[in-house]
């Protein structure tokens, strides 16, 4: 689409409240732009969270609140 149909089409719009209403739509189109170029989803690497949870020696042994079930 070229720039001289928009300038014709915008010229067209006689009601200042449409204006309006097509400035905040510019508005909001040029900031989804900015936003979905700026958005680059990274993946997380295999192994990043290596080191941040730790496990106790006796994390298989039955514990102690279950008992009365287990007997």
């Amino acid at each position: 689409m070229n720039e001289q149909l928009i300038t014709s089409k915008i010229q067209q719009i006689s009601s200042q409240k449409l204006k309006q209403e097509l400035l905040f739509f510019l508005d909001f189109l040029l900031a989804k732009q900015y936003k979905d170029e700026k958005t680059v989803k990274k993946s997380p690497k295999f192994g990043c969270a290596k080191g941040m949870f730790k496990m106790t020696t006796d994390f298989d042994a039955p514990l102690e609140d279950f008992k009365d079930y287990m007997e």
